[in-house]
């Protein structure tokens, strides 16, 4: 989709992070906005920043694990401007646990919201697109996680294999019908953002006690705290991600590591290995 002047962009998880670095890139090629996020203080911040700038923006407090709430999104963002070019399935969260330590109602938050939240998007949206018949693209936010398996992050690996599988279904389903909707997975590494900060997010009764995690989970959780800190910036990810777009290109790697990640399990397939450990 090479023409975004006057389109409408939908973006979830948009009120900080990779999510407002698109809707920022995304108004800058002129196109419409109905930013979505959980955090309506944030949201209302970056809305206003966007307008300040000559943006056409709305702002919706959605939680993406709720079916009914993303219908709803889908049917404002219809209603105000008719139609919905590009839909970001971005908002995400991340929690460094074993698959014995997480209990069930993380389970249920992490592919709630990281899993279910790209399905409540796909089946929100897409019959919608579908019907106007016109050039769109779905970008669904995966992970490098969602290429490679790291250890103590059990439900978030889970939800973005999930996406990734699923987004790559999508465009199997798209290509076959010949409609004229693409789609693509974001499959970032380390960026700087505040996902390792996602539990602020949960009531406080169930937000993680790190005294009663293993070291070794302990462990893990301080590594990812460090490795965002160092990430790239969100903004080198939405220029990825706009490239993508704009050349039809299915799989987004930001990070160049990633491909040797993906070769060694790719061989430790083949080879009928256990997997191997791969650098946080």
């Amino acid at each position: 989709m090479k023409e975004l002047q006057g389109k409408v962009a939908v973006i979830t998880g948009a009120a900080e992070g990779i999510g407002r670095a698109i809707a920022e890139q995304a108004a800058a090629r002129g196109m419409k906005l109905v930013l979505a996020d959980i955090s309506e203080a944030k949201l209302n911040e970056t809305v206003a920043a966007l307008r300040a700038s000559g943006a056409e923006v709305e702002g919706v407090r959605v939680d993406v694990s709720k079916a009914e709430q993303v219908e709803a999104l889908a049917a404002r963002a219809f209603e105000r401007f008719g139609n919905v070019h590009l839909l970001v399935n971005n908002a995400g969260v991340a929690l460094a646990k074993s698959a014995w330590e997480t209990t069930i109602a993380d389970w249920e938050w992490v592919l709630g919201v990281n899993l279910y939240g790209v399905i409540h998007g796909i089946r929100a949206f897409v019959p919608r697109m579908l019907e106007k018949g016109e050039e769109g693209h779905i970008v669904n936010t995966a992970s490098v996680a969602g290429l490679v398996s790291q250890p103590a992050m059990a439900a978030y690996n889970v939800s973005k294999f999930g996406v990734v599988t699923l987004t790559e279904g999508l465009h199997h389903d798209l290509t076959l019908r010949k409609t004229r909707l693409k789609a693509s997975v974001l499959c970032p590494g380390w960026v700087k953002t505040r996902i390792a900060e996602s539990e602020r997010h949960r009531d406080a009764d169930q937000r993680t006690d790190p005294s009663q995690l293993h070291a070794v989970t302990a462990k893990t959780g301080l590594s990812m705290h460090k490795a965002v800190q160092k990430g790239v910036a969100p903004e080198q990810v939405a220029g990825a991600v706009f490239a993508a777009v704009e050349n039809e290109q299915f799989y987004i790697l930001t990070h160049p590591e990633t491909k040797a990640g993906v070769h060694i399990r790719k061989e430790d397939i083949l080879q009928e290995r256990p997997p191997t450990l791969l650098p946080v």
